[in-house]
């Protein structure tokens, strides 16, 4: 096992990664911009090294100060948490170049499925249905057009190298497609370093699947059942749940079969993510995530697994030392992300926190880095919360998720907080019956 682990990420995620190392008995060190020095995974590591000033591009990504920090530590490995570096191959593979362990799977690995284009056709080659679309990044707008009336409108124009909705555009019709076209490639280059797009059918109304997969250095691969990541507005989940309240037992058991087959075909090492679009009976696969997600809690409180130590015990090169037939799956889960944003307008909200009150009781979990005083800079991600409930079943689940949004209270700046109390009591919602565009339709209606 190793003896001390740099943390390459802030936030919640960074005393997330804390918290497992602890409980394996690792020392851990925090990297911080200078915005981030009175944050709480700095406050709480057993050591802390100042990596650049408030920019990402000079501090979170900066590969070689965190090379550097991680020298001068003296740490055996890297974790780089999630966003920032986390997807990055040339990272992973310095990291490997310079004697670290680097806590996630192959350079080689994050760069088959870091890229849309062959990690479709990967899955595709394991046998695993994808979406409609161009095989390649399309060459030219007149290859792209001639290649949409193949597909069938709609379509939607995706960045080959991103995700997490940049870079992806739709176009309804032929009228559309120039527009489309130049606006993916636009976003792509800007947000990727890279104009590659490709395109896809739209389909309607389809449910967000993934499922998680966690594969050992010895052979042996299981996957810890679905998430439903439906409730998304402009392709940016917002509250996930597991199990999906769409599937049914024999189709939950299928692709969670399906996807643990792909991994185990391509000789995946750590955890990863499967990700489907669902409809009609029928998954198609969109792009596999390589590191640990956001709402993986969820899979957490279902298996009683803890994913991010595994993560860890993976890769110092300990075994699994469980089957698929040992996982046991128990109640339901759902997550709520807190972002820092104005209700209306979705702008980030950064300022000081003046009050801090995170609800609790029974299968009630808040994974944040929050207390009453601190700041929430500007320079990242509005995301400083997340509200995890567990239940017996989803009726206990979301009965006890609208009573710890009720207690939960962060002052001094906006959240989202209220857009969740109303989304908890809609019908909709209650009845498990949305789709991937159903939170902007009820959006819209409520305005």
């Amino acid at each position: 096992m190793f003896r001390k682990v740099l943390i390459a990420n802030r936030g919640e995620i960074a005393l997330r990664i804390q918290r497992a190392c602890r409980d394996l008995g690792i020392a851990t060190v925090a990297v911080h911009s200078t915005a981030d020095t009175d944050s709480m995974h700095v406050r709480l590591a057993d050591e802390s090294v100042c990596i650049g000033p408030p920019a990402s591009r000079d501090s979170y990504l900066n590969k070689a100060a965190l090379l550097t920090a991680a020298s001068i530590a003296d740490v055996d490995a890297i974790h780089p948490g999630l966003g920032f570096l986390s997807e990055n191959a040339g990272f992973a593979a310095m990291v490997e170049e310079h004697g670290f362990t680097f806590i996630g799977p192959t350079p080689e690995h994050i760069a088959l499925m870091g890229d849309k284009i062959t990690a479709k056709r990967a899955a595709r080659e394991a046998g695993v249905p994808v979406v409609p679309g161009t095989d390649g990044p399309v060459e030219s707008d007149a290859e792209a057009r001639r290649l949409a009336h193949e597909i069938g409108f709609p379509v939607l124009i995706k960045a080959a190298g991103g995700g997490g909705g940049k870079g992806m555009q739709l176009a309804q019709g032929p009228e559309d497609l120039d527009r489309a076209l130049s606006l993916a490639k636009r976003e792509a280059q800007a947000n990727f370093g890279n104009d590659s797009v490709y395109l896809e059918r739209y389909l309607y109304r389809p449910r967000h699947i993934e499922v998680q997969i966690l594969a050992d250095n010895h052979g042996q691969v299981v996957h810890l059942g679905e998430r439903d990541c439906s409730l998304q507005r402009r392709y940016q989940k917002v509250v996930e749940e597991a199990p999906s309240p769409a599937l049914s037992p024999e189709q939950r058991v299928r692709i969670g079969e399906v996807a643990a087959a792909a991994v185990r075909h391509i000789g995946y090492r750590g955890v990863g993510t499967m990700e489907f679009l669902y409809t009609g009976g029928e998954f198609f696969f969109i792009e596999m995530n390589t590191r640990i997600q956001v709402e993986h809690p969820i899979t957490e409180m279902i298996t009683g697994i803890d994913l991010v130590r595994e993560q860890i015990r993976v890769a110092a090169g300990e075994p699994l030392g469980y089957s698929q037939s040992d996982i046991r799956f128990s109640g339901h889960a759902i997550e709520c992300r807190v972002n820092a944003e104005h209700a209306r307008t979705f702008v980030p909200s950064p300022g000081r926190v003046t009050g801090y009150h995170p609800p609790g009781g029974i299968g009630v979990r808040i994974d944040s880095h929050l207390y009453d005083g601190c700041m929430v800079p500007p320079h990242y991600d509005s995301m400083v919360s997340k509200l995890i409930v567990h239940g017996r079943d989803r009726d206990m689940c979301r009965q006890r998720l609208q009573r710890a949004l009720g207690e939960y209270v962060i002052a001094g700046i906006e959240t989202n907080l209220d857009l969740h109390r109303r989304i908890v009591t809609a019908p909709d919602f209650a009845a498990g019956d949305y789709d991937i565009h159903w939170l902007e339709r009820w959006m819209a209606e409520q305005d």
